[in-house]
């Protein structure tokens, strides 16, 4: 089954892991330790981060290790990127606004 990228950085769980590994590559019960859960659970959320592309596996002997795939974020990133920009006017016009405001109370 094919999941979405959107869905699987959705997970509060699934951003947390995205976000220990971005540094350094850890292998599945590293992570558990970071996390209520038990290695298991935390598995399930690395096969879907996996299968979304998100992170790579990586074999070192008897350990899996798993790492961020910075191809896939960048994805993510350009898709947000359109959004941003709006976010950046409205921020503007707002900070226009209040200086506006600002400027007519100290004239007061």
């Amino acid at each position: 089954m094919r999941r979405d990228v959107f869905q699987a950085i959705a997970d509060p769980t699934r951003r947390a892991i995205i976000s220990l590994i971005a540094s350094q590559a850890m292998t599945p019960n590293a992570l558990a330790e970071h996390f209520e859960t038990s290695r298991q659970a935390v598995s399930k959320h690395l096969k879907i981060l996996t299968e979304c592309e998100l992170v790579k596996q990586e074999q070192q002997g008897r350990e899996i290790y798993y790492s961020l795939e910075i191809n896939k974020m960048k994805e993510i990133d350009q898709w947000l990127e359109k959004f941003r920009h709006i976010w950046e006017d409205r921020f503007n016009q707002l900070d226009d606004v209040l200086t506006t405001l600002k400027n007519k109370k100290e004239e007061s």
